[in-house]
């Protein structure tokens, strides 16, 4: 049990990168939590952490230790979960990554739902845009909006997503519908920093295959949100999830094109890594994600 306390302790500082993030995380002193690693140092005669007043990295041997110790704890813990699921008792902390753009949208009401259902689960949620490694960086899972590749990850689909081409009804009146994909080059867009495909768009080609469209106008922004803005402004066409831009369409700000020309295929994925045993917190989760599009999300 000692060991386990001091794993977990070790965790805890790494992952808030450093001892006074960590205490005030899990509210235990700093001095605590130094004196558990320094103990677990000793168990394992090898340094983990090199550690100063100003900076804080894992050495060579607290890489290793910190990706198995990870494991370790997380499998205890889906068997504790495993129990209590049993008996009707699921609690603990849930640590999510999730997209910026999922929180800033209506959909991102169904995590505050969640917590609300379940207050004895805290969602721990960090929202970035790029695609962490849910292993190394001690995540439970991920909601992934995206076409998705092949990977190592266990993947479960929410609810379907494309995107859309927008434009204002002023811009479509100055500079006409673009009837191809191709016509896009030569008209003003809107680039997305935070899409995963940048200025080169792709689309489904009159043959089925995929072909990609090289585009730029007077905005880049690492925002879908800003760029559905400069959209509705009339400064370019735009590539918006569709759960971004329809409100903006029923309301008749945005208008639609080349709707038969976007590749299909997309979704929004709870993913996780394979595991002997799905955590029943994490399991709680994604069935309750999966409901809430289904009966809330649907238009």
């Amino acid at each position: 049990m000692d060991t386990l306390t001091r794993m977990r302790a070790f965790i805890d500082v790494v992952e808030a990168e450093g001892f006074s993030a960590a205490a005030r995380k899990i509210g235990r002193s700093k001095a605590l939590l130094s004196k558990y690693v320094r103990e677990l140092e000793d168990e394992l005669g090898a340094l983990l952490l090199n550690r100063t007043t100003r900076q804080f990295s894992l050495t060579e041997a607290g890489h290793t230790y910190y990706r198995r110790a990870s494991e370790i704890v997380r499998e205890i813990d889906s068997l504790a979960d495993s129990v209590r699921e049993s008996s009707g008792d699921v609690r603990g902390r849930i640590k999510l990554s999730a997209p910026r753009t999922l929180a800033d949208a209506p959909i991102g009401q169904s995590l505050v739902d969640f917590a609300k259902a379940h207050p004895d689960i805290v969602l721990e949620i960090r929202l970035d845009d790029r695609f962490v490694d849910l292993v190394e960086e001690g995540f439970d899972l991920a909601i992934r909006i995206s076409r998705l590749e092949s990977s190592s990850l266990i993947a479960r689909k929410l609810a379907p997503f494309r995107v859309m081409i927008c434009g204002s009804p002023e811009l479509l009146a100055t500079h006409g519908r673009p009837a191809r994909p191709q016509d896009l080059a030569g008209m003003p867009c809107i680039v997305d920093t935070n899409g995963r495909w940048l200025s080169n768009w792709p689309f489904k080609g009159e043959g089925g295959e995929t072909i990609s469209v090289s585009v730029a106008g007077p905005i880049e922004v690492n925002s879908p949100i800003a760029a559905r803005a400069a959209a509705v402004s009339g400064l370019g066409f735009a590539g918006l999830p569709d759960f971004i831009a329809e409100p903006e369409v029923a309301a008749g700000r945005l208008v639609p094109v080349l709707e038969d020309r976007i590749l299909e295929g997309g979704g929004i994925f709870a993913v996780y890594p394979h595991r002997r045993y799905l955590p029943a917190k994490v399991r709680v989760f994604v069935d309750y994600l999966a409901d809430w599009f289904k009966t809330r999300a649907a238009p």
